[in-house]
This record gives structure tokens, C-alpha cells and sequence, in this order.
């Protein structure tokens, strides 16, 4: 059968063709932006906590509008160490995440931060608190999901296991959002490392600590 011909059955029988819209991802260069090595290059892995991070942000549908999250996950263990939510994706919400990160302890001196090329992580903003923070600033390139592979795929994780696509509120978002990472994915989900078989995020850091205290 011809496209023609499908096409005059198609209006003869009122049907319409359907295309799906294309993913509308946050990242977004800056005009002016400076950008930082990649200094993961694909890696997604570090032998002690506190060594390397990775960040990314997402949105949530909620009722009332749009709900933005940001993360800071650390390679060695997995666990989501920073995150923050706004109504915005302007850079002081990653930049809030970091300082959550921060805030916990535990970071290395010149801890890298590895991101993509988006506008918030190439801003002003952002730049001076990884200064700020002595770490230092990774990225990725641009329109390559393979190379903040480890961040993206917990954002999978997380709107695959938290069960809700739109919320009514961005309350309700918000207390989803953070009963999943400190309840259940921190402490809660399992995930195999290759020295110590299935444990937790925060199990692996117990473990990954104690393996590197001096003996006594």
C-alpha cells in the first residue's frame, strides 16, 4: 500500500497520526560560558567517599507548575549527598545542593564536581562556590548523556520507584522527593559493589570508611 493511499483512507476515516514530542532536557549553554575540563571521562567510580561527585537536575509535573531538583551524588558510595528544590532552575539551586554536600563533611580538598555544560553549572554563581568549597569543576560535553551517565541514571531510578508522574502539589513533590532519598534510596536500596555485595548507599560508606581507617 502506497502513502497516498493511506493517506486518503486516513482522511476518510478521520484518522490523525500521532508524533511524539521530542525530550526537553534543562541543559542550556550560556553565551558566554567558561567551561571546565572533563576530568571523569566516563569513570564513574572513586575508591573513598568524598572524591567525586556528580550533579544533574530534573523537573517534576506538579499541578501547580513545575518542580525543579538538583542532586550531588557521590561515586564511591552511590549516595545522594546535596540535593535541593525550587520553583526555578536559576544557579543558585545547584548551588544549594552543593552546599548540602558540603554541609554534610566528609569532602576531599579539590574534590571534583562533574556536570554537565548547562547554563546554571557554567554560571557565575556556581563557579565561585566551587572556589569557594576548594573543589574542583568537571563537565561533560554538551548533548552527551553517556558522559554524566551515573547522574542521569538516578534520575531514571527515582521517577521510575517514587510511583507518582504528576503531582497535585509541589508540597506533595517536595515531601515525596525527600522521604525517597533519606528513607528509602540512602538507606534503604540495595546496590551491588563489586567488594562488599549488595549493601546501601550509607552502608557503603560505613564499609568503604572502616576499610581505610588506620589499624590501631
Amino acid at each position: 500500500m502506497n502513502s497516498k493511499k493511506v493517506e486518503r483512507l486516513m482522511r476518510k476515516h478521520r484518522i490523525a497520526g500521532i508524533t511524539r514530542r521530542r525530550r526537553r532536557g534543562l541543559t542550556r549553554q550560556a553565551k558566554r560560558a567558561v567551561f571546565a575540563l572533563d576530568l571523569i571521562g566516563r569513570d564513574f567510580t572513586a575508591p573513598r567517599p568524598g572524591m567525586r561527585l556528580v550533579g544533574d537536575m530534573t523537573e517534576l509535573v506538579t499541578l501547580e507548575g513545575k518542580l525543579y531538583l538538583a542532586t550531588c551524588i557521590d561515586l564511591a558510595t552511590r549516595e545522594v549527598v546535596g540535593w535541593a528544590m525550587a520553583d526555578h532552575h536559576r544557579a543558585e539551586l545547584p548551588v544549594a545542593a552543593l552546599r548540602m554536600a558540603a554541609g554534610r563533611g566528609g569532602l576531599e580538598y579539590r574534590c571534583i564536581m562533574h556536570t554537565d555544560r548547562g547554563s546554571e553549572y557554567t554560571s557565575d554563581e556556581f563557579r565561585t562556590e566551587i572556589g569557594k568549597l576548594r573543589m574542583r569543576q568537571s563537565m561533560g560535553r554538551v548533548g552527551s548523556c553517556y558522559d554524566n551517565a551515573a547522574a542521569e541514571s538516578w534520575f531514571a531510578i527515582l521517577k521510575a520507584e517514587i510511583g507518582t508522574t504528576v503531582w497535585e502539589t509541589r508540597e506533595a513533590a517536595r515531601a515525596d522527593v525527600f522521604r525517597y532519598i533519606e528513607v528509602e534510596y540512602n538507606r534503604s536500596r540495595l546496590r551491588r559493589h563489586p567488594d562488599y555485595g549488595y549493601v546501601t548507599p550509607l552502608e557503603t560508606r560505613s564499609l568503604l570508611r572502616q576499610n581505610l581507617a588506620p589499624a590501631a
